[in-house]
């Protein structure tokens, strides 16, 4: 069965955070429970993150901040809410999302993407992009007759965008069938087989069936695949492979355990 990133493993990379420095001045004393400058550095570090500027602004507002949860805090004690059953359950799962991201960022720190590694994918990417990319438009509809009826008309010269407007694809109807710049591997096989084949300004003359119905495609234009630079891509691959390395290695985990 093809795994799926999980949930999981693309939210706690997404906030993958630089860990805060381990060594800060306490925040505050509040009722006489400290507040270690290390609760700050964390938030402050998250708010970076995030985009705020940093400046004097910003760490008056997370000590503010701290100082309330603990005031809070403080009062959710003194009613024994920290003893509930249900609280003390979030508490726990809180605890934990905080070991894990911990630990996804250490793995992520320990495993890095190689640059041989980003650029095999962008070629291996490229090479699914295929060197063409064609630009047809197409009608749907449910029977072959139907499909027949739509070449005829279109062999009497009624314009293809006319005949779209009965298409079944609401996505392209209004645009005149057109689905714009696309490679063959976008499309369901017998579609693209079907497109590569036709001459530029064509139309098939028989209908093309697929497991949505029967199509009718014309190929408006044909052009040189134009992939983008490797160093426009990066980011976003290393990103990709990235988060399939963490859900690889979260799979790995989860398939040895014992689990009862």
């Amino acid at each position: 069965m093809k795994h799926f990133p999980s949930r999981l493993a693309i939210t706690l990379l997404a906030g993958f955070l630089a860990l805060p420095a381990l060594a800060a001045s306490p925040v505050a004393k509040v009722n006489g429970v400290t507040i270690p400058g290390e609760r700050a550095e964390a938030m402050l570090t998250e708010q970076r993150a995030q985009g705020a500027p940093d400046g004097e602004q910003l760490r008056n507002a997370v000590r503010e901040e701290l100082i309330r949860r603990e005031v809070l805090s403080q009062e959710a004690g003194k009613k024994g809410l920290d003893k509930k059953a249900d609280v003390k359950a979030q508490m726990e799962m809180a605890r934990q999302a905080i070991l894990i991201r911990a630990y996804l960022q250490d793995y992520v720190r320990a495993n890095p993407i190689s640059d041989a590694d980003l650029k095999k994918e962008y070629e291996a990417i490229k090479g699914r992009m295929g060197d063409k990319e064609y630009k047809p438009r197409h009608v749907l509809v449910e029977t072959e007759d139907q499909a027949k009826a739509i070449i005829a008309r279109l062999q009497n010269g009624t314009a293809f965008e006319e005949v779209a407007k009965e298409s079944r694809d609401p996505g392209s109807k209004e645009r005149g069938g057109e689905l714009g710049w696309s490679n063959p591997a976008m499309f369901v096989k017998p579609f693209s087989d079907a497109m590569v084949r036709l001459e530029k300004g064509k139309y098939t003359a028989t209908p093309v069936k697929s497991d949505f119905g029967y199509h009718v495609i014309q190929l408006d234009d044909v052009r040189d695949v134009q992939p983008p630079p490797f160093d426009e891509v990066k980011p976003q691959l290393q990103q990709r492979l990235q988060q399939q390395k963490v859900e690889r290695h979260v799979l790995e985990l989860r398939e040895k355990a014992k689990v009862e």
